[in-house]
């Protein structure tokens, strides 16, 4: 486009949602949309294969969480679920695997800590706790990508004895008084997001995630960040926000330094640019939900002044520029 170099810094690969299971196709929770399990393995090789064919092949790929479905769980199919969409991550690029309501659904959290799933080992913060998932890596001198927790806090991969499960079990009754706790408290508005499937970031994971913005801000560097559930009102439906999404974005809000937050979860995506701020808040649509005749993936190239989203099927193309 005008005035963007041809070629960029870095380009990256983004995916939300495949939720893949060898299952016949299916429904959501509230029976209203239809979920293509199976087919959804194909459109991971459909972006396999663009990326590997791209003639700039990305740097690394996003993998934005529920990359198998909690179906798999009760047929015994977790790990061969998993197995069987690993093998498609045939790029030769380093995956950062992000942690979903569905990776909780299959695995304790102890387990994932140990799975390949665990895209941290090479990049791991010494300042946070054993069992919060969240890092940081530079793919390029001054630029910055985080991977957030967005079950730190969560009835979801926690032991029920542990101070985070008791966190979130009070601050979900607090709203939300169903039986049921997958059933929204409310039918509109923001309260709606306080269900079982969504949660939160503690705050040790916030403290971090403030020095970590602080000492980006001192370096003029450009933060991208990304996690599972997204946390502006703006960029999805609130049955997917965080719990604590203000918190978050009162982070975000402190800096200079952030650029853009990624995410997954909801699966009809969104996006908007918080008027604050500046910063780009897109929601990536889910392969799940997506025709086996479309696609839903996206390749980003990185400039110095701006980012451009590539999307594919059902993703959007996008321009975002930096905040001045």
């Amino acid at each position: 486009m005008d005035g963007c170099p041809s070629t960029p810094l870095f380009t990256f690969g983004v995916i939300a949602d495949i939720q893949y299971a060898d299952l016949e196709d299916g429904f959501n929770y509230s029976r209203t949309r239809k979920r293509f399990y199976r087919s959804s393995l194909q459109l991971l090789k459909n972006a396999q294969r663009s990326w590997a064919e791209s003639a700039v092949r990305p740097e690394f790929i996003l993998q934005l969480g529920d990359i198998i479905d909690g179906f798999n769980k009760g047929h015994g199919a977790s790990e061969r679920a998993l197995d069987t969409v690993l093998r498609e991550f045939s790029v030769p690029a380093e995956v950062h695997h992000v942690w979903g309501n569905h990776e909780f659904y299959n695995f304790s959290r102890s387990a994932l800590l140990r799975s390949r799933l665990n895209s941290s080992a090479l990049h791991r913060d010494r300042d946070l706790s054993g069992d919060v998932y969240a890092y940081s890596f530079s793919p390029a001198p001054g630029f910055t990508f985080v991977v957030l927790d967005a079950y730190d806090v969560s009835l979801l991969g926690r032991e029920p004895s542990s101070e985070q499960y008791g966190q979130a079990m009070d601050l979900i009754k607090l709203y939300n008084n169903n039986d049921d706790l997958n059933c929204p408290p409310v039918l509109e508005g923001l309260q709606r997001r306080f269900t079982m499937f969504n949660g939160g970031f503690g705050q040790e994971q916030l403290d971090w995630l403030h020095a970590l913005l602080t000492a980006s801000d001192d370096k003029r560097d450009r933060v991208t960040i990304f996690s599972h559930v997204p946390v502006h009102p703006g960029s999805t439906d609130p049955i997917c926000l965080a719990w604590n999404y203000e918190e978050l974005l009162a982070v975000i809000r402190a800096h200079s330094s952030v650029v853009c937050y990624m995410a997954g979860h909801s699966h009809d995506g969104g996006y908007c640019q918080d008027k604050d701020t500046g910063v780009h808040h897109v929601t990536i649509d889910g392969v799940i939900e997506t025709p086996p005749d479309s696609d839903a993936f996206s390749t980003v190239s990185v400039y110095a002044d701006r980012m451009v989203l590539k999307g594919e099927g059902r993703v959007e193309d996008r321009v975002f520029l930096f905040p001045s």
